[in-house]
C-alpha cells in the first residue's frame, strides 16, 4: 500500500502541470487599450440629452430622464478604424446602441449626433447587433435574415459586443454570433458613444443600461480581423430599407446606362462619360460645356420629387444637376435649358466669382440666381460630397451633406426677378415647368457621380 500510495503522489506531482496548463485559456496578446479606466469618465463628453451617467462596480450606468432627447456618451477622441469590444446589459425596456464614427458638426442639426450606431434592441424585434445610421438614413443593417443572431442575445443579462470598422467594412458580433456585414463608405472616422433613449411619458424614468469591459484596438486592425460568414449588405447603388419603404427609386444602378441619354440624341453617348466600379464620370475634355459627350438625361420626367446623388469634384472641376429640363429648348450649342444645382470647385474655378447675382454661382447654388449658404458644409476636392435637392408644390431646397443652403418658390414674384437679372432671361417662362428631366452636365471636366436615387411625388413618362 505505501509504494501505491507513493507511485500516485509522483504521479500527481508529475502531471499536475500539465493539467493545469490545459485548463488556463491561451494569452491574449492582442495590444488591447481599454477606453474606461473602471473608476472615472475621464476621457468622455456628454452630447445630445440629459441622460444620467455615472460609474458604479467598475461600470458605466446609464438611466433615462424624462423630457430630453437621446443621450450619447462619446469618446474624446476619434477613431477610424478599429475593432471594439465591450460587454452591456439593458433593462428589457429599453433601445439603445452603440454609437460609432459619430460626429456632431454645429452646422448640422444643430449639433446632433449623427452616424453608424450598432443597435442594442431587447424588443420582440430582437435586433441587437444590427447598424442603423443615426439622425440620417435610417436601418442599414437590420437582422430581418438572421434568426441565429436575433436568438443570441440574452435578456437581462450580459451581453458581448464585437464591433469592427475597417475601410468601408463594418462587421459586428453579438456573445460570439455573427450579426451585421455591412459595406458603405458615408464615413470613414468618428467618436465613439454609449446611448441612453430619451422615453416617453408611459416609461420608466431612471431604467438603466450598463457598460462594461471597453476596449479598443486600433494598431494592425487588419491582423486581427474575424472573418464574418454573412454575405454583406452593400449600400452603394442600392436602396436602404428605409427608403425602399418610403417609395425611393434607384435612378441609376451602377452598372449600365439604362434610364438615361444624351441630351440632344436618342442614345446614351458614345464618349464621353465612363461607368467603372460603380461610379459614372463624365471626362474631362478642356472646359467646355457640352463639347464632347455632352450632358446626359433621364428618359423619364418629374414633376414633385426628392433628388438625393454623391458627387467628387476633381481640381478646378465644373458641372450640375438640372430639373425640369426640356430637351427640346435649346437645340444649339451648349446645355439643355433647366434650374440647376451647381457643382464647382469654388477655390480654383473662376465661375465661383461670376454670376448674375453675387455668389450664384458657387457651388450647391441655384447656378446664376441664388448663392448657397456661405457656411455651407463642403468636403474636399477628391472627396465625396451629398447633395439633395427636394420639390413639393413649387417649394424648392437644396441640400449639401444634410445641411439646408437655400430654398425659394418657383414662379413667384422674387424668382421672376431674379430670372429676369440673370442670363435665363430670354428663355420664356424659365424654371417655371410642370415637369421635366434631370440632367447631369458636362462641362468638360471631370465629374463622378454615384447612388443617384429620387422619390418622385408625383412621376409621369414622357
Amino acid at each position: 500500500m505505501k509504494s501505491t500510495s507513493f507511485f500516485i503522489r509522483v504521479l500527481c506531482v508529475f502531471l499536475a502541470p500539465f493539467f493545469f496548463s490545459c485548463s488556463q485559456k491561451p494569452k491574449d496578446n492582442t495590444p488591447w487599450v481599454d477606453l474606461f479606466d473602471g473608476k472615472t469618465l475621464d476621457g468622455w463628453t456628454q452630447k445630445g440629452g440629459n441622460a444620467n451617467y455615472r460609474v458604479r462596480d467598475d461600470a458605466i450606468v446609464g438611466s433615462t430622464v424624462y423630457d430630453t432627447p437621446n443621450s450619447f456618451l462619446s469618446t474624446n477622441k476619434l477613431y477610424g478604424d478599429f475593432i471594439l469590444e465591450l460587454d452591456y446589459k439593458v433593462d428589457s425596456t429599453m433601445n439603445s446602441g452603440i454609437q460609432i464614427r459619430s460626429n456632431s458638426f454645429p452646422y448640422y442639426r444643430e449639433g446632433r449626433v449623427h452616424g453608424y450606431q450598432v443597435e442594442i434592441d431587447p424588443s420582440p424585434r430582437a435586433w441587437s447587433g444590427g447598424i442603423y445610421d443615426e439622425a440620417r438614413r435610417g436601418w442599414l443593417n437590420p437582422l430581418t435574415d438572421n434568426p441565429g443572431a436575433q436568438k443570441a442575445f440574452k435578456q437581462n443579462d450580459w451581453n458581448n459586443y464585437r464591433i469592427e470598422a475597417i475601410g468601408d467594412t463594418l462587421k459586428t458580433w453579438i456573445n460570439g454570433v455573427p450579426a451585421s456585414h455591412l459595406i458603405d463608405d458615408k464615413t470613414a472616422i468618428g467618436f465613439i458613444s454609449l446611448q441612453v433613449h430619451g422615453i416617453g411619458e408611459t416609461q420608466k424614468e431612471g431604467t438603466e443600461i450598463i457598460w462594461k469591459n471597453i476596449k479598443i484596438l486600433t494598431e494592425n486592425v487588419s491582423k486581427y480581423s474575424t472573418e464574418s460568414p454573412l454575405k454583406p449588405i452593400v449600400t452603394k447603388n442600392s436602396l436602404t430599407i428605409d427608403e425602399a419603404n418610403k417609395g425611393w427609386k434607384l435612378l441609376w444602378d451602377g452598372e449600365t446606362t439604362n434610364g438615361w441619354r444624351g441630351a440632344k440624341l436618342s442614345s446614351f453617348p458614345g464618349e464621353g462619360w465612363k461607368i467603372e466600379d460603380g461610379e459614372l464620370s463624365v471626362l474631362s475634355s478642356g472646359g467646355a460645356e457640352s463639347a464632347a459627350g455632352g450632358d446626359i438625361v433621364t428618359t423619364e420626367t418629374y414633376a414633385d420629387f426628392e433628388l438625393m446623388l454623391d458627387f467628387k469634384l476633381t481640381p478646378g472641376a465644373n458641372s450640375g444637376i438640372k430639373y425640369y429640363v426640356d430637351t427640346e429648348i435649346n437645340k444649339g450649342p451648349g446645355s439643355s435649358i433647366g434650374l440647376e444645382y451647381q457643382i464647382l470647385d469654388d477655390e480654383l474655378h473662376e465661375d465661383a466669382k461670376l454670376g448674375s447675382h453675387k455668389g450664384s454661382r458657387t457651388v450647391s447654388s441655384l447656378y446664376d440666381l441664388i448663392e448657397a449658404d456661405i457656411n455651407k458644409p463642403i468636403n474636399p476636392v477628391g472627396e465625396w460630397n451629398t447633395a439633395y435637392i427636394m420639390s413639393k408644390d413649387n417649394h424648392v431646397a437644396h441640400w449639401l451633406n444634410g445641411v439646408k443652403v437655400l430654398e425659394y418658390e418657383r414662379g413667384s414674384k422674387d424668382f421672376l426677378k431674379l430670372v429676369s437679372e440673370s442670363k435665363y432671361a430670354k428663355w420664356p417662362n424659365f424654371g417655371t415647368l410642370e415637369k421635366g428631366q434631370i440632367l447631369l452636365q458636362d462641362h468638360g471636366d471631370k465629374v463622378s457621380f454615384k447612388n443617384i436615387k429620387i422619390h418622385p411625388l408625383n412621376k409621369t413618362k414622357e
